[in-house]
């Protein structure tokens, strides 16, 4: 990711906390955004940037929810506004930089989607990529997040497995997998199609239910996305477990994950039984975002625990061969020089 003289510097703390308060405003707006889905106001304000052709509309019914979200998505780019230029001026990583600096022209791009979806009356493509992009950018934020963590920078030459590229390979796999699922899922709202399949755990009383819709084949295949990443998320968490059973820094987003994951899988039930009632249903879209920022989380960790490894095997190396002493390397010589003369 970088090389190792950069990894030696400091980020000011301050603006580690700075990134968390980013994320954390972040999430708050995907939960908004997720009312707006939920309670169907997406088109309760017609216009844009403008709403009503007013900076402040009578805020009734479905407008105070997508006013609301406008004016949380108003706070989170000023936010990450302060973030860019803030790294530019005190993050000595110019690669940390430039995540700061790709996170702001995204959450630009981020609202241009909107008010295009907007103005274009919610057309799927587009309302489907504003989706995807909201994702891309919350995790973008956590890694700026992540890596601006002092320990990110420690060297952790403690570290007590060997596995760490294996055990992040598969980390970033689970994640890979996380983010395609949120797209299923972001698809499956935007087409309405939440209930097409009416019961669960079971689908129309079966296993496998009858494929004659499109909206039951996107809204099963979101099911079969959820067993994937579980089994996913189980077999990661459960070997960085074993794997650190000493350390905190790595086990905390592992219990986390499973935590999460626990109480995603309960939401989605809970918004079935419900018939999609608004609160689980927003707080089964806010949930998938922390579980997949989350997961990133504990990759991100999990690199740094495996390029320390790499780096701290060659400097053992070299202290095991300066520890031998210039007495070996003497009877080495005279070894050398019988051999000659035998």
């Amino acid at each position: 990711m970088a090389n190792n003289n950069e990894n030696s510097v400091t980020t000011p703390p301050a603006l580690h906390r700075y990134a968390r308060l980013c994320a954390g405003a972040t999430l708050c707006l995907i939960f908004i955004g997720g009312l707006v889905t939920s309670t169907g106001s997406a088109l309760a304000v017609p216009d844009w940037p403008l709403a009503f052709g007013k900076l402040i509309p009578e805020l009734k019914g479905g407008v105070r929810f997508e006013y609301g979200h406008r004016v949380a998505a108003g706070v989170v780019s000023f936010l990450t506004l302060g973030l860019a230029i803030w790294a530019t001026r005190a993050e000595p990583r110019a690669w940390v930089r430039k995540l700061a600096q790709i996170a702001f022209g995204l959450v630009i791009f981020q609202a241009i989607l909107g008010g295009i979806t907007v103005l274009l009356e919610l057309p799927l493509a587009i309302a489907v990529t504003h989706a995807a992009t909201a994702q891309a950018f919350f995790c973008l934020i956590v890694t700026f997040a992540a890596v601006t963590n002092p320990r990110f920078t420690e060297a952790i030459a403690d570290a007590p497995s060997p596995n760490g590229k294996a055990l992040t390979k598969l980390a970033g796999i689970t994640t890979g997998a996380l983010y395609l699922q949120i797209l299923i899922g972001a698809l499956m709202r935007h087409l309405g199609a939440g209930l097409s399949i009416p019961d669960f755990p079971l689908s129309f009383g079966h296993l496998v239910p009858p494929l004659d819709s499109g909206f039951v084949i996107v809204n099963f295949a979101h099911r079969c996305g959820a067993l994937v990443v579980t089994i996913l998320i189980l077999a990661t968490t459960l070997r960085v477990l074993g794997s650190f059973p000493n350390d905190p820094w790595i086990r905390k987003p592992a219990l986390g994950l499973i935590a999460l994951l626990l109480m995603q899988l309960t939401l989605g039930a809970f918004t079935i039984w419900s018939g999609r009632a608004v609160l689980p249903t927003t707080a089964h879209v806010a949930t998938g975002a922390a579980v997949l920022t989350t997961s990133l989380l504990l990759t991100i960790r999990l690199y740094a625990v495996s390029a320390s490894l790499e780096r701290a095997e060659p400097a053992r190396l070299r202290g095991s061969a300066a520890s031998q002493g210039p007495a070996e390397s003497t009877t080495h010589g005279q070894n050398t020089v019988h051999g000659a003369r035998a």
